[in-house]
Formats: structure tokens, sequence, C-alpha cells
């Protein structure tokens, strides 16, 4: 018998990232000619923008044996601890994805509107943070990925150089169990019977 490799269904270009409040509805995610593109997300899903070199999702998952004293090679391995994050640095440098980026900080107009508007930005209290909603398509809109809670942490470190370097806002929103269905961190979805896969 003849073996061949079929052509991978590869995934390229960084795609698009919403921001969204916990509890926002999902686009219904009905897919034609193998996309998404027909599904628009509502404008409660905010666009992000463009980033420094695109996003990665994240998920690792944690085994550890359980052993008895009568065998030497574990009995089983057994899932002890799940943790997923999306990491991005977002290159629209705004107050309001400082805002994002800060976990609810406080945006207010100290004066004037349009071109003289002054606005102010006050980070949250500890323990007064806001959660909130991820959501990204790929660019080709046949891969979409739903993270119903998260909260950004580490160092939103921006720099402030010389041209052509530029600043970014570093994010990395960590993926927790919402209060309600589905009860995960996390949903893909796939347009197509190719992207499905075999």
């Amino acid at each position: 018998m003849s073996l061949t490799v079929a052509t991978p269904l590869i995934l390229q270009d960084p795609g698009y990232l919403f921001w969204a409040p916990l509890l926002t509805a999902e686009p219904t995610m009905a897919a034609l000619a193998s996309s998404y593109d027909a599904d628009a997300w509502s404008a409660s899903w905010i666009p992000l923008g463009a980033t420094e070199d695109g996003s990665k999702f994240s998920y690792e998952i944690t085994v550890e044996p359980v052993m008895v004293a009568e065998f030497f090679d574990p009995i089983r391995w057994a899932t002890t601890a799940r943790k997923g994050a999306m990491a991005f640095n977002l290159a629209s440098a705004t107050l309001k994805n400082l805002q994002r980026a800060y976990n609810g900080a406080t945006v207010a107009t100290v004066s004037g509107s349009g071109a003289t508007l002054s606005s102010s930005l006050l980070p949250p209290a500890a323990g007064a943070e806001v959660r909130a909603m991820l959501g990204w398509e790929s660019t080709d809109h046949t891969l979409r990925a739903i993270m119903y809670q998260c909260i950004n942490s580490g160092t939103i470190e921006s720099a402030f150089a010389k041209s052509p370097s530029k600043m970014t806002i570093p994010c990395v929103f960590n993926f927790e169990v919402p209060a309600g269905a589905p009860n995960q961190p996390f949903k893909l979805y796939a347009a197509g019977a190719a992207r499905l896969g075999t």
C-alpha cells in the first residue's frame, strides 16, 4: 500500500481580538460556506485592535501519578490542575485599552469634548478588579474562541522609546471558571468540515 501525507490545513495570521463585559451573548456561531464571516459579533464585543505580534492561547494540564506498592509504574495519571491564558501586546495606546488591562480602571472626562476632550484614568482599588470575556476569530474566519471569564495579570510595562519603537500594552488574561453555563473557562468553534478534521 502506498502511503501519502495530506496537505495540512494550517492557520496563519493573527486574527481578531474582542473584549466584552461578563455574560455578553456570544455570536450565533452559524457557519456559511465553511466560514463565520457572515455571523457578526455584536456591538458589545469591542474590537481590541492591532497587536504587536499577534496573540497566544495557552492551556496547561498538570497530571500526577497514582502509585501503589505492588507496581513500579503508575496505575493511573490523575489531573491535578488546569490553567489557561490569552496573551498579547496591544498596539493601540488608548486609555480605554489601559482600562481593560488594569481590570476596570475608572476613566473619566476632565473637561471638553472631541478635540478639546481631556480624560483621566484611575486604577481600581485592590480587590475591586472587574472580570471580562474575551473573543478571538481567525483571519480566515474558520475558527473562533470564547473565553468566558478572564482577569489580566502580570506587569503592565509600557516603553516610551525612540522610533521605530512604540508603546504597547502587555496583557495576559487568565481564564477562570464562570459562575453560569457552560461552567468551563473557554469554548472553541470551527466552521466547515475541513476545519473539523478527521
